[in-house]
């Protein structure tokens, strides 16, 4: 069955490329509504959370509505939504990007589940992959193989040593993201950094809601969450950026060095063509094994964890 949220969550912070400050709110929406971002200060514009209204951007995924509205860096909350089970919502922001929070989906997640979840009256449809469909740009490639439900194969390389060559695989059911894949944040090269805020990039980017590394040294207070937390945060990042195919996906996704840009011409690849997907309700079995699927029943274990992880 199809899934909101039971009440309004709420959060504030900074962008992490304005460095405006911006609140962001979670409400239920009605089934078969999907997640729709709404701007606050535009007059309430609404914004489709979906692959065909994703535009190029630099270093996150932005959302246009084709009017005029935008909202970049949507990823780590619809991790957030996805990881979670949510399938219907309205996501208000009072700015043009959503709020970095740690750097991490776990403050979005805290929040949802200490908001609650309730099932609608719906039958929950998803889109079964039937044939691979591939992307590549040089020696980065995505890829979409038929699985009975989202399962992720992620792989880095990167010069610094305290980065280096990461690789991971994760079964999505079980609640995998909220245990595996939630708390892992946002990383970057200290060069990178000073490059991008020459660019009026990272404005609002600290050592406090980014890993940053220099080499083999890891420059923010406290080190890595996880020995492989880079890798994780990728993965984090892959799992928002399928939500925005507009249902849950069965599916295998492989990412080899992939980015935001290169899932959603993922997704645009396998849309393109009708026959390498279908639809197909989902069996209470099948909803088992979904992201987001038994994580209620561990909601305050949860929130008593990510309460250390959030930014005040």
């Amino acid at each position: 069955m199809q899934t909101t949220i039971a009440q309004k969550a709420q959060f504030r912070g900074v962008g992490l490329h304005s460095g405006a400050a911006v609140r962001l709110a979670i409400l239920p929406a009605p089934a078969d509504h999907g997640i729709v971002f709404v701007r606050t200060d535009l007059d309430r514009a609404r914004i489709p959370a979906r692959w065909d209204h994703v535009t190029p951007s630099q270093l996150c995924t932005l959302l246009d509505n084709g009017r005029g509205a935008t909202v970049s860096t949507v990823e780590h909350v619809m991790a957030a939504l996805s990881g979670t089970g949510i399938n219907n919502a309205v996501v208000e922001v009072n700015g043009p990007e959503v709020p970095i929070l740690d750097g991490s989906a776990a403050p979005f997640v805290q929040g949802i589940l200490e908001a609650g979840l309730r099932q609608q009256a719906a039958p929950l449809r998803a889109i079964r992959i039937l044939r691979e469909v591939e992307v590549r740009q040089g020696e980065a490639f995505a890829r979409l193989s038929p699985a009975d439900h989202l399962e992720i194969h992620f792989d880095i390389d990167f010069v610094d040593a305290a980065i280096g060559h990461q690789e991971k695989r994760l079964d999505m059911a079980n609640g995998s993201f909220v245990h595996e894949l939630m708390d892992s944040r946002t990383f970057c090269r200290q060069a990178d950094v000073v490059q991008m805020q020459k660019n009026g990039l990272a404005l609002g980017g600290t050592y406090l809601n980014a890993v940053v590394v220099d080499g083999d040294r890891v420059l923010s207070p406290g080190g890595l969450r996880h020995r492989d937390e880079a890798v994780r945060h990728k993965m984090l990042d892959a799992v928002g950026d399928l939500a925005l195919a507009g249902a849950p996906l069965l599916a295998r996704y492989t990412g080899h060095r992939a980015g935001h840009a290169m899932t959603n011409k993922l997704l645009r690849a396998l849309f393109a063509q009708p026959e390498a997907w279908e639809w197909v309700t989902l069996t209470p079995a099948m909803e088992s094994r979904q992201p987001g699927a038994g994580v209620i029943a561990s909601a305050a274990r949860l929130a008593s964890r990510t309460r250390q992880l959030a930014v005040a």
